[in-house]
Parts: C-alpha cells; structure tokens; sequence
C-alpha cells in the first residue's frame, strides 16, 4: 500500500511556562496505515506532543510534516458539558474549508436576518456557493450516516440538540464516526475509548483494525493497546522512542532499552571518573616535573571535550504512586436498597452491599450506573423507593467527569490546604508529602483545570484518601489513569478497609471485583457473579 497518510516529527521541543522542559528532540513518523499507541505516564506530555502535531501548539524548535490530511479527536471529548450543538460539533471536526465555509455561511444567514437588502442576499448566495465548493453539502449527507450509525437518528432530528444531553459514550461515538468516515487519512485519537462501553469498545478495536488510515492514539486500556496497536511511541524521559511490534512484547522491550541505557551511562561514568583521577595524577606530575606538563594539558583538554559531549540519557526514573486508601470499620450492611427506582431510567431493584465487599457495577452507557452512585453519595438524584446507608458509612465519590467546577482555579496544594467537611485542611508541608506519593509534585501549583486527565484522576483519589471515607463510590476511575496508576490503584483497593462500588468498562480491572451488579438494556438491575459485558444500550424513546 502506498504511503497515503503519515506524520512525522522531527527534533521537537517544548518548554512549560513554567521554564521545565517538557519535551526535547522528539522524533518519529508514523505513516503506511499502522495503528501507533502513544503511552507513557500522566503527565509525561501525551497530550501536548498530540496538540503539536494538530498545530494547536507551535513547537520551541523542531518540525512536524503531514500528508494526507489530518482528522483530530481531543481529550475531553465526552465532558463537554457546554452550549455546543450536534452540528457545530461536526462541523468542528471537518476539514478546515469545511469549516470557514461554514462560519462564513453562518454569519451571512445572520447578516441576512438583520438586514434583507441585495448586498446582504448577494453576500449570502455566494455564501451557499462557498458551501458547495467546500464539499459542504457532501459533509451533510455523510453526516446524516455519523448520526444514524451513533445516536439512532438521522440529522436533520439531532443536529440543534445540545452536546450536553448526550452521553459521554454518545458524544465520543458521534465524534469516532465523523473522523472514521470522513476524508482524512491521518487520525490524531487522545483517549478514544473514555466513556465507551464494552460493546463500544469492541466495536472501536474492530473499526480501528479495519480502517486503512494511519492512526496515532492514545489510550491505557491494556485490552485496547493489545488487540490494536502494531506499533508503541513512548514518551518518558523528556523525549520518545519507538517499539516497532505490538503491545504483548512492549513491557519486556522497554525493560531492555532502560537496561541498555542504564549500561551505556555506568561506562561513561566510568570513563568520567577515570579522566578526571588521570587529570589529578598528571597534575601532581606535572608540579615536580616540566616534561609532563603537556600530557598534563592535554589530559585536560580531552576531560573538557568529554564533559561538553556530557553523559548519554540515564534510565528514566520509575513512576512511584502510592495510594493509601484507609476506611473504617462500619456497619455489617453498608447499602441496602428496596423497589429503588431511578426514575425514568431503571425498573425497581432491591439491593444488599456488605462491609468489605467489592461490586463492580457494569451495563451500558445512559443505563443509570453513574446517576444510582451519586444517588449514594448524597447527590440530588429523582428516585422512588427508599436506600440508606449502614452505621459509620462515609461515601466518598469518584467523578467519572472530573466534574467539580469549584476545584477549577484552585491548584492542588489549596485544595488540600483549605479541607472540606470531614477532610481536615493540611498545610503546605503535609500536602507535598502526600502530593509526591501521587507523582503529583510538579503540578502543586498548577490549576485543576490545567492538569491532564490523569492528574485530576490522582488528585481525586488522594482526597477520597484524606476524607476518611469507609464506603468509596468509584465512576470509571481508570479511565484516565496510565497504566502504572491503574495498578496502584489496584493494590490500593485490595488494601482498603471498607467497602467498594465501581462503574467500569475496564475489562481488566474488571476482574479484581468479587460480584457485579448489572443494569441491564431491558431496564432491569440484576446480581451476577461474572462480568457481563455485553449488554446493549438501553432502549428509549429519543
């Protein structure tokens, strides 16, 4: 197959405002169809490396070429929680002549309304003629088909709904159609799976190993990374290198190359040391003897020469998360739950949660799972029935949205300092310590709302940590976290004293869970003992 799509970076670099190098001489192309994973740590610069290949971000020294066309899905895709409606969306997610000619379209319409003179109905003509010629009216019946494939409705039904009535799978799956579909052979994917269920999951691994377009994605779903990824970029260190094979031999491989360049810099700091004692040697000589003070000299400049080339890149320092999830004892029956109803949503179910015990929560998106946890949590939920919690139960709530607007100026040392009903505020000290058990120390200072999705995933679980909850009601809480966080996570939960409820559609972390609660497409919420994952989305009218 000839190379219709690729990218390639070359010498890139970029530097935080705050003067840290984030990203220095990065280097790859990926083109010929492969489906490249992007991975590395939260916070390692995933998200800033894919915004300088859209051209959102201009790179401090180096170059990015394209062909082919490029089709960009951005992180938060799924949150968007604004005034955009179903056809700006798309319209955004166009190819750039798609777009002006469509701002140009609107704003001529708008002209058109205040004033309905001829230079206003000129102006528009040549408006709708732009259109044509943009491939506008092409775009509108291909988005007919995104609508039809991913919301059920054609779209001349949906195109004035707002994103924000729609699920975070609807919107990423509305979103993976349009640039599946559309004419762009290159795909920039941060975090395509967040928010998709199983089902949707499955059905994106099977697009992704379809389609014929050069993909560049990022993801920490390891299922995901495994059945899609023929290729792994991985940024750490500053910088990036790439593993040519699949996700199954990615571990030992990176283990090898930290092994490789922990080699490479012990014998160059060997031969350091072995200059620098030459130097020395030669100098005493030098002092009693003449003769010597030209091999003296010469040593010295050789030391020079060898410290100006400086040491090749040590082994990049492994990411510590600890997470220390206490809890409490509490009552033998944390939840109890009889004829609830989460109204307009699920049928009523009865609903027995033990101290101790770990429920995954499963079924499809828009079931009810995320609306009945923070009905837990003391949220305003429209309900019947009746639910209480047992005696010293403290819920503690994971937003699966990261959606705490009154966090979204605060830095994460002011939030910790200023505490919360049941979570004391700590000082700056305390809050740095806990902070670097996170890997969160370089982002104290920096807004909520400037972190990456990892990050605001961590800062979460360390306030759950200081709030003393005993019963933690957990909303996809992997689904930002690279895969070392996952783990601890993990470890951290096996660990917790208390009881757990999470909604996930991580099929791995799935399985540390001891029996599941599915709400299920018919309306029903039943107890399994296995994962199930395959129920479909549940049928309403729209």
């Amino acid at each position: 197959m000839t190379d219709v799509g690729y990218v390639e970076v070359s010498g890139v670099r970029h530097t935080l405002p705050g003067g840290r190098v984030l990203l220095d001489d990065v280097s790859f192309r990926i083109g010929d169809g492969a489906r490249a994973a992007l991975v590395g740590e939260n916070g390692a610069g995933k998200t800033t490396l894919l915004r300088i290949v859209a051209g959102d971000l201009v790179p401090e020294a180096g170059t990015v070429s394209r062909s082919g066309g490029l089709g960009v899905m951005r992180q938060f895709i799924g949150s968007v929680r604004d005034d955009t409606t179903v056809q700006r969306f798309l319209v955004d997610l166009s190819a750039p002549a798609v777009r002006e000619a469509w701002d140009a379209l609107e704003a001529a319409e708008l002209a058109l309304m205040e004033t309905d003179d001829e230079p206003a109905q000129l102006a528009y003509a040549g408006a709708l003629a732009q259109w044509g010629d943009a491939g506008g009216y092409e775009a509108e019946v291909a988005w007919d088909t995104v609508t039809v494939a991913a919301l059920g409705v054609p779209y001349d039904r949906c195109k004035y709904r707002e994103l924000s009535t729609l699920s975070g799978g609807e919107q990423k799956r509305l979103a993976l159609e349009a640039l599946l579909r559309g004419p762009e052979q290159v795909l920039l994917l941060d975090e395509p799976d967040n928010y998709l269920d199983v089902p949707g999951k499955r059905w994106l691994e099977e697009r992704l190993r379809e389609t014929r377009k050069t993909v560049l994605f990022v993801s920490h779903d390891r299922e995901l990374l495994s059945r899609v990824a023929d290729r792994v970029v991985t940024v750490e260190g500053g910088t990036t290198w790439v593993h040519g094979g699949g996700f199954a031999g990615y571990p030992e491989a990176r283990t090898a190359r930290h092994e490789r360049m922990a080699e490479v810099r012990r014998r160059w700091e060997e031969e350091h040391q072995r200059l620098v004692d030459l130097v020395r040697t030669l100098q005493q000589q030098a002092a009693n003897s003449p003769d010597m003070a030209s091999r003296y000299s010469a040593a010295q400049t050789r030391l020079a020469k060898f410290e100006a080339a400086g040491p090749p890149p040590d082994r990049p320092p492994q990411q510590q998360v600890a997470m220390r999830l206490r809890g409490g004892r509490t009552g033998v029956r944390t939840v109890t739950a009889e004829q609830l109803e989460l109204s307009g949503l699920m049928r009523p179910f009865d609903l027995e949660v033990w101290y101790g015990d770990r429920v995954g929560v499963l079924g499809a998106n828009g079931a009810g799972k995320s609306h009945f946890l923070r009905l837990l949590a003391g949220q305003d939920v429209a309900h019947t029935g009746s639910w209480r919690l047992g005696a010293r139960v403290v819920p503690g709530f994971f937003a699966q949205t990261h959606a705490h607007p009154e966090w979204l100026d605060r830095t994460p040392v002011e939030l910790l300092w200023h505490g919360e009903p049941g979570r004391p505020g700590v000082d700056r000290g305390r809050a740095m310590a806990v902070l670097r058990r996170y890997g969160l120390t370089d982002s104290a200072d920096q807004p909520f709302r400037t972190l990456s999705g990892g990050q605001q995933a961590r800062l979460q679980v360390l306030v759950l940590e200081l709030s003393g909850a005993t019963l933690l009601l957990l909303d996809e809480p992997t689904d930002n976290l690279d895969v070392l966080s996952a783990e601890a996570l993990e470890e951290a939960l096996a660990a917790f004293d208390g009881t757990v409820l999470a909604v996930t559609h991580d099929r791995w972390f799935a399985r540390s869970f001891d029996r599941f609660l599915v709400f299920g497409a018919d309306g029903r919420v039943y107890e399994s003992a296995q994962p199930v994952f395959d129920e479909t989305r549940v049928a309403r009218a729209r």
